[in-house]
């Protein structure tokens, strides 16, 4: 049995919370481990790392993180990191070793700047919108897959913070995710105030509009607590998008029941996830389905972080689309310090 697989097996679900639009099924391990790494915000705020431009001159598509703690750091995929000459999300998860000095593959999120505000980067309280994580993961499942590489189609990225925003309702003079997020702060207080992680949870299966729309799972429940804001807003601002696009908050619109997660988990489950050396430690676990995209890490036989998303919810083909850019995303590898 894959990681996956197994480690899905042993969670049970727990009581859905619903809040207008948006739903989670708590998913429960009451045997997690405490975590032995450092999360990219304690890591941070404690000083024992550092996330820089590669150099003076930056590079779009790249960042450099040095870990200069005891202990291994967890940078989750989508979280995004401010300052420096502009703002930019992670591509994958990556677990850094102790001690260790690490390239990281990123994307921009605030198009119309390219200036230091920053030496160092700070970690903001949010990551990524979901359908934007869902297109990003694609592509760079395609790019790791025919490249070798974890590049994600820079114009897309761009084109789908500026669709957001306009959604929103939203203006910035950067252009930036940052911007979005902020202006909607009052609207995901609501959201994160609703979803609170309950004793024992690892991870959660979240819901839109009635429908599974993706699901996020640590290893252990400390990390989980410690980071579950920053998903919740994540699907959110999917959310508050379709409000705006109905002129309705959709109160009405019923959680899935738990035959349909469970249905969910065991399409996950059955999926066929394709192995790759990861960067920092463990396995890189890209999951592309015919009805779900994600991708994992692995480490010594457990899964510290799964992130994967319902084709349907993505609002997209991704696999056809994501081949397809495949050669945009090279022809942009080419142009890496784009400014």
């Amino acid at each position: 049995m894959s990681a996956i697989s197994t480690t899905l097996e042993k969670l049970s679900v727990g009581q859905t919370t619903a809040h207008n639009n948006m739903a989670w099924f708590p998913l429960l391990d009451a045997a997690s481990p405490a975590a032995d790494y450092l999360t990219l915000d304690e890591a941070l705020n404690q000083g024992s790392a550092r996330v820089t431009e590669v150099d003076e001159g930056g590079s779009v598509p790249e960042l450099m993180f040095s870990n200069e703690s005891a202990r291994r750091v967890l940078l989750l995929d989508g979280e995004e990191l401010v300052g420096a000459k502009q703002n930019r999300v992670l591509n994958i998860t990556i677990l850094v070793g102790a001690g260790q000095k690490l390239t990281i593959p990123v994307s921009c999120v605030e198009q119309g700047r390219w200036g230091y505000r920053s030496r160092d980067f700070s970690s903001a309280d949010r990551a990524m919108y979901a359908r934007g994580r869902a297109r990003k993961m694609s592509q760079v499942s395609a790019s790791l897959r025919e490249r070798g590489e974890r590049h994600a189609d820079q114009h897309d990225v761009w084109d789908g913070v500026a669709g957001m925003a306009r959604c929103l309702n939203v203006e910035s003079p950067t252009e930036a995710m940052a911007d979005a997020y902020e202006q909607s702060a009052e609207s995901l207080a609501s959201y994160t105030e609703a979803f609170k992680p309950v004793e024992h949870q690892v991870g959660a299966v979240f819901c839109l509009g009635g429908k599974v729309a993706g699901i996020e799972l640590l290893d252990s429940a400390d990390t989980f607590a410690k980071i579950a804001g920053k998903l919740v807003s994540s699907y959110a601002m999917d959310a508050l998008g379709e409000q705006a696009k109905t002129g309705e908050k959709s109160d009405d619109a019923p959680a899935p029941g738990k035959d349909a997660v469970a249905a969910f988990m065991a399409k996950l489950a059955n999926s066929t996830a394709n192995p790759f050396e990861a960067l920092g430690e463990g396995r890189d676990l890209r999951i592309e389905g015919a009805e779900i995209v994600g991708g994992a890490l692995e480490l010594d036989g457990r899964l510290v972080h799964l992130s994967a998303f319902t084709r349907e919810a993505s609002g997209d083909s991704l696999r056809e689309q994501a081949d397809e850019l495949v050669s945009r995303i090279a022809s942009y590898r080419d142009r890496r310090r784009m400014h």
